[in-house]
């Protein structure tokens, strides 16, 4: 008999993952950060004491955290791995893989909450016109165009945008059908500009995949196709191409990302009115909580033009 064999939680992780795939609908991505916490928590045990997941106790997760303390992961961080780690056990106890839940009511480290990185309106509209002045020179131009176009006209997740089916956006559509967190759905609208980078774009990704056709390849559903194994854009090439963009449009790429211009979407919605309630929708925010960060940044500018304009702050 094997060690692995021998061990009666071998395959409580995979369960786990699979349950939270099935019953929850979570993205590839948080399935990923989940196997990745438990791994490390697995490998920690067995170091520390040669425990399993089925013989790990409270202490045993405490001392986890206090190990994580001093390493230097950031709270935030450790707060994943707890999160992890207590879902995994209420997972076990639920399942009778195990007779007790060692996570309940452990509680962990607090993050502190960062305001959002954001762009303001002049930094938005240099980046689109830089967009708009490259979109007829190639392919490669005419797809950035579009997708910046697309992000801050909808504030989609990144990886929402890279992986929209083109038959979503078909017939110059005003709103289009997004499929986000725990596979809800949510509608959300395209500005005319959106809409014209988006006709373009339809137009040169289309003739490229009439010849790809032509030479026997076979036609992607993607709006944003790929070679790769996802047959889609990648965030990291979108990453890449916008911080490109960026330098390009005299504007510091350190710190931009796709995520930063979703943030500068809710943020100038908000500063020129928009109901939180409505900006949640637009977002796919389960919880209400999660947008009203964005008070909080339109908070400090004000605060920041009050010191800034007030004929008094010199003094």
């Amino acid at each position: 008999m094997t060690a692995r064999s021998a061990d009666p939680s071998a395959g409580w992780a995979d369960a786990f993952l699979d349950a939270l795939q099935a019953e929850r609908g979570a993205a590839r991505n948080t399935i990923l950060a989940y196997a990745r916490d438990l791994s490390d928590y697995r490998a920690w045990l067995a170091a520390d004491s040669g425990a399993t997941l089925a013989g790990a106790d409270r202490d045993a997760i405490e001392r986890y955290l206090a190990h994580l303390d001093r390493t230097g992961l950031t709270a935030t961080t450790r707060a994943r791995r707890l999160s992890s780690l207590r879902q995994f056990f209420r997972f076990a106890y639920s399942e009778g893989f195990r007779a007790d839940d060692p996570g309940a009511g452990l509680r962990g480290p607090r993050p502190a909450r960062s305001l959002p990185k954001t762009l303001s309106m002049a930094d938005i509209d240099r980046l689109l016109a830089q967009a708009e002045d490259e979109a007829p020179r190639n392919a490669r131009g005419a797809r950035l165009h579009c997708l910046i176009q697309m992000l801050y006209a909808t504030g989609l997740r990144v990886s929402e945008l890279v992986s929209l089916p083109a038959a979503a956006v078909r017939g110059n559509p005003a709103l289009i059908l997004v499929r986000g967190k725990g596979d809800r759905e949510r509608m959300v609208p395209l500005s005319d500009p959106a809409r014209a980078a988006l006709a373009h774009w339809l137009t040169v990704r289309d003739a490229d995949e009439v010849a790809l056709t032509s030479k026997g390849g076979r036609p992607s559903p993607f709006l944003f196709p790929s070679r790769g194994k996802s047959g889609h854009l990648t965030r990291i090439s979108f990453y890449g191409a916008l911080k490109d963009l960026a330098a390009r449009a005299g504007l510091d790429p350190e710190g931009l990302s796709p995520h930063v211009v979703r943030h500068a979407f809710a943020s100038h919605l908000l500063e020129n009115g928009a109901d939180l309630r409505v900006i949640q929708t637009l977002l796919g925010h389960a919880d209400i909580s999660t947008t009203e960060i964005y008070t909080h940044v339109l908070d400090e500018r004000l605060k920041a033009l009050v010191l800034e304009k007030h004929p008094l702050a010199s003094r």
